[in-house]
């Protein structure tokens, strides 16, 4: 029996461990009984984001590290979907690159 390819970087050269496939190159673990899902990631009002979207910020936010601050209402163009506690990376003028939670950030 083949075992198959890494999701994730879709390495040919996967083994099995006892119930989980491993990937040696990503180290990625998966199971070929449960299929995993993508998470779906939703802005305030619940919308589902895409890469590419475009958000307005829904509150005043502190940028970490700075006396800057992201004012309620800007529109942040072209976002990009991303795992983890931030989950969305954007460019916001004026300030450069930053990393949001979707939970403040409604779809225009």
């Amino acid at each position: 029996m083949s075992l198959p390819s890494c999701p994730k970087c879709q390495s040919q050269y996967t083994y099995e461990d006892g119930n989980l496939i491993i990937c040696p190159e990503c180290g990625h673990e998966f199971s070929l009984e449960t299929k995993e899902t993508e998470k779906v990631i939703k802005d305030s009002n619940g919308n589902i984001l895409n890469d590419g979207d475009s958000v307005t910020v829904i509150k005043d936010l502190k940028v970490k590290g700075s006396s800057a601050v992201v004012k309620r209402g800007t529109k942040v163009k072209n976002i990009k979907l991303v795992e983890g506690d931030h989950d969305i990376d954007c460019k916001i003028d004026g300030i450069g690159a930053m990393s949001l939670k979707s939970e403040f950030v409604k779809k225009i």
